[in-house]
């Protein structure tokens, strides 16, 4: 089932990632060259930078991920929030405020500075504490054709209770998305 519904700027918060088939969406030390040579449907890339009002993301991304003139290929631009629980020793880069507060109060902040549109995040942990506090409006994953074996989990639930989504982009919402590949040998 290929997703064809266009993004909307709704006002949600979106936590958005591609991830490897295996549920990485990075790999050791935030590596991100994993993602070179797949793709993505036209124009996909366009519509968030569209329906993104603002980005919350972690200290570590950031860290590893200071230019955030290259979100989405450097096609948007506006306000970065990464949260962190050490501001004080953040290298400060234009565009980007640092918090130090709890995941709800930068969720509210976000929202208000996205000015209408999506607050995007962009961070597993975050992301993470968001869900277990309900403030998920909408997860929004491109699956990569790679399977990383390491690196940063999209959701760690260890000894927690299974987390139930909803399909959005089908007739049934609790359909399985099914995915099929075959190994691409190395030469």
């Amino acid at each position: 089932m290929t997703d064809t519904e266009r993004q909307t700027a709704a006002g949600k918060v979106l936590w958005h990632f591609t991830m490897s088939l295996d549920g990485y969406i990075a790999g050791p030390n935030h590596a991100m060259d994993w993602m070179a040579g797949t793709s993505s449907r036209p124009s996909l890339i366009e519509e968030y930078a569209e329906t993104t009002g603002a980005v919350l993301g972690g200290r570590d991304g950031f860290d590893a991920y200071p230019d955030v003139s290259g979100i989405y290929g450097g096609a948007w631009q506006g306000p970065v929030f990464v949260l962190t629980h050490h501001p004080d020793d953040a290298r400060p880069a234009d565009g980007v405020t640092f918090l130090s507060c709890d995941v709800a109060e930068a969720v509210r902040i976000g929202l208000k500075a996205a000015g209408g549109k999506n607050l995007e995040v962009f961070s597993a942990t975050i992301g993470q504490q968001l869900l277990v506090r309900g403030l998920i409006d909408e997860i929004d994953l491109h699956i990569a054709p790679v399977l990383l074996g390491d690196g940063i989990r999209l959701f760690d639930n260890r000894g927690r209770a299974p987390v139930r989504l909803e399909l959005l982009n089908g007739d049934d919402s609790s359909a399985a998305v099914n995915v099929r590949y075959h190994p691409v040998l190395a030469t």
